[in-house]
């Protein structure tokens, strides 16, 4: 992650100049080869005594992680495509083009999507992911077909406004999936009280990380103290209001009323869950950098003493925090009863080199995207909500609007103020000098 001073375009300050690197650390390979696990033990050297933080094998995802350690309204590269920061602005093709961009003092063009209206009872805000190029299809700026293929978002800048007061880790999962929309970046607008409670917590891990050891400690220190100088004057960028835009897209959140799926096998064949409904399903993945803790708590409430799933069931939580928490709360105990698979926090599934579901089989998945042959030979794989994934683990089949619903209106529903909790790690006490190492 590369944090600038100023836009390389306008030259407006942003923050102060400091390079931050992260490497893997192991947490993105949960089956690592030989070759893998040298690397482990070498590379996190090679950056701490260059002033990088690297993570360690068991972690959990880059992405996930890489958020934590945001400051507002900072530039950023990285070398993968789901380098989609829900703070300030990222380019995850790399430094490049934020180098060509300061270098002709051009930017591409933006999209602005704008959200409207409230979110519908059983509507999830993975559905509101979907529902992005489903509008743009309905409006002809979007087609799934390969050959002539129309994508307003190709190349361009996706700006999100309309949901001020998601949480991060919400908006995270608007911003990582501009990277199914071919974006160059993206950006969400968040209230500053929404911001501040997440940099709070942030502050209390990389405590912690200081804590247990990591390197560069000094590094991650000066980052916390950029954060607590934030958070003593809030203040966020905003766009221009005579701002121009290469295309304006409403989504009207009151004429969602159902579930948003990708279909088979691509991320922009988006469809109503009522056009998918009956559909068989022979292995489910809940997992990936597009999932967070509430996902879990909420897919193992609609399983828990509903009987026994009808499909392989995976699940794979995005870090290292969320499995302990899910741990401690008996959630695992649920998806054990079930028989699950359960990762080590991780990619998983969703990267496509490492574990595989079977040949052939139909897959439900939270993860990122829907390739041919990415999941497993011949896989044809739904992308959705953990709601409806969980729902499909039990039906082993796609519901219908009525059996899902039915589902989230007892399962979900009454417990939706203590299941979609996030980890706000500046509430858990102690937790800043939990995992300590003593001193020699």
């Amino acid at each position: 992650m590369l944090l600038i001073d100023k836009c390389p375009i306008c030259g407006e300050e942003v923050a102060e100049k400091e390079v931050t690197e992260i490497v893997r650390g192991g947490g993105n390979t949960a089956y690592p080869k030989p070759t893998d696990i040298k690397v482990h033990k070498s590379l996190p050297d090679f950056f701490s005594t260059r002033g990088g933080v690297a993570l360690r094998p068991g972690d959990g995802i880059i992405h996930s992680w890489l958020n934590r350690m945001l400051l507002p309204d900072t530039v950023g590269t990285g070398g993968d495509s789901h380098t989609r920061f829900p703070l300030g602005i990222s380019f995850p093709a790399g430094s490049g083009l934020v180098a060509f961009a300061a270098a002709l003092g051009v930017m591409p063009e933006s999209v602005l999507v704008r959200f409207q209206g409230e979110l519908q009872p059983g509507v999830t805000l993975r559905d509101i992911v979907n529902a992005i190029p489903y509008v743009a299809i309905q409006k002809g700026l979007l087609t799934v077909a390969k050959e002539n293929k129309k994508n307003v978002f190709s190349g361009r800048i996706l700006e999100m406004e309309g949901l001020p007061d998601l949480k991060v880790e919400q908006a995270f999962e608007l911003t990582d999936a501009t990277a199914e929309r071919s974006c160059a970046g993206c950006v969400v607008n968040l209230g500053t009280e929404t911001v501040s409670e997440y940099l709070r917590s942030n502050v209390a891990l990389l405590k912690n990380m200081v804590a247990r050891g990591y390197q560069d400690g000094r590094n991650i220190m000066r980052r916390v103290a950029k954060m607590e100088a934030w958070l003593a004057n809030p203040e966020l960028m905003s766009a221009d209001g005579d701002a121009e835009y290469a295309e304006v897209i409403e989504v009207n959140l009151n004429e969602i009323k159902e579930p948003i799926v990708a279909a088979p096998n691509d991320p922009d064949n988006v469809k109503l869950m009522s056009e998918c409904a009956g559909d068989k399903i022979h292995e489910v993945f809940i997992g990936s950098c597009m999932t967070n803790i509430g996902h879990y708590r909420a897919a193992a409430k609609v399983l828990e003493n509903a009987g026994p799933v009808k499909v392989r069931l995976w699940i794979c939580p995005p870090t290292r925090m969320d499995e302990k928490q899910l741990r401690e709360e008996g959630v695992y105990g649920i998806f054990a009863a079930e028989g699950a698979r359960t990762e080590m926090p991780g990619c998983s599934l969703c990267m496509g080199n490492q574990a595989r579901v079977e040949d052939g089989v139909t897959v439900f998945s939270t993860s990122t995207r829907n390739f041919n042959n990415r999941m497993g030979k011949g896989a044809q794989v739904y992308l959705g909500s953990a709601e409806l994934a969980a729902v499909c683990a039990l039906l082993g089949r796609i519901p219908t609007v009525e059996e899902y619903m039915d589902i989230v209106k007892e399962k979900i529903d009454p417990f939706a103020g203590d299941l979609y909790r996030y980890l706000n790690f500046d509430r858990i006490a102690g937790f800043e000098d939990e995992g300590a190492m003593c001193d020699a």
